[in-house]
């Protein structure tokens, strides 16, 4: 890497958007992004919460923040975002996909429509707003996307099959075009975290659950993205455990791997991860 080479142009007076950032990972972003000065897109549905974060914001940093309320489980709010943006003359210098749900459920009690949403918003929404947003990077030699992954990407995960493959599309995808903008100066990096402290638990009905788990704050896991992407790694897995876990799903039989998961994602059982529905578009948080 050339002396005093950056993978964003600068990070003060640059523009960032973060899906998802009413709260948890994304608003850790925020908080971090700001403290570097740059200005900030904030996109979730609770715009209370955006509203109070932008206040924040600019009480700590004098931070300009642009809010959108928008649900990126819409393909049409998807193109909104981008056209919105682009009527603004705000030039994204780093694009943060966090925004993302989560269904657990048995086949049999699966609400069809509901992962159907879930897929719009994990798969569509990232892989819209990242098409749409990074050939201007390229144009510019310089910039970088975050897509949140998890590390239920690296298996097969039981009871929440359609999930998981989700976040298995946004490391692969996101390693694909990394390899290809690479050269130009733009950077993709997947964060793929596993248990993360947030009100996730709190909302969906287990507040006792994090309790039960070794898990990562938000602090920690942002700012390692944020490391990761300076030093243009294609993905970032939080934590040498969770490293690990990875590790040794890619070198066990697929079957074992699998069957596995059904011991912790059981709907019911006394050691499952959340209910049958957990989002994480408002807690910005990943479960494992």
């Amino acid at each position: 890497m050339r002396e005093g080479w950056r993978v964003l142009d600068q990070y003060a007076d640059r523009w960032a958007l973060i899906t998802g950032a009413s709260s948890g990972i994304g608003a850790e972003f925020a908080r971090r992004l700001a403290a570097l000065g740059m200005h900030l897109v904030l996109v979730a549905r609770r715009t209370d919460r955006l509203n109070d974060l932008a206040a924040e914001l600019y009480a700590r940093h004098h931070t300009r923040c642009e809010i959108i309320g928008s649900d990126l489980s819409d393909p049409r709010e998807v193109t909104a975002l981008f056209e919105h943006v682009t009527q603004k003359g705000i030039t994204v210098e780093l694009l943060v996909n966090n925004a993302g749900f989560a269904v657990v459920s048995e086949v049999e009690k699966t609400d069809v429509d509901r992962v159907l949403q879930m897929l719009r918003l994990n798969v569509m929404a990232v892989t819209e707003l990242t098409y749409r947003f990074l050939p201007g990077m390229l144009e510019r030699r310089h910039g970088a996307i975050m897509n949140v992954s998890s590390v239920a990407g690296f298996q097969p995960v039981a009871y929440m099959s359609a999930y998981a493959a989700s976040k298995a599309f946004i490391l692969q995808f996101t390693e694909a075009l990394s390899a290809e903008a690479y050269d130009q100066g733009v950077t993709l990096t997947a964060l793929c975290p596993g248990t993360t402290k947030t009100e996730l638990f709190e909302i969906a009905g287990v507040p006792g659950w994090l309790k039960k788990r070794r898990l990562h704050t938000t602090d920690k896991v942002v700012r390692g993205a944020l490391r990761a992407m300076e030093k243009r790694r294609q993905y970032y897995i939080p934590g040498w455990r969770n490293y690990f876990v990875t590790m040794l799903v890619r070198i066990g039989s697929r079957r074992r791997v699998v069957k596995e998961s059904m011991k912790f994602f059981r709907p019911g059982h006394p050691s499952t991860a959340p209910p049958r529905e957990v989002a994480h578009a408002a807690t910005d948080a990943e479960s494992r």
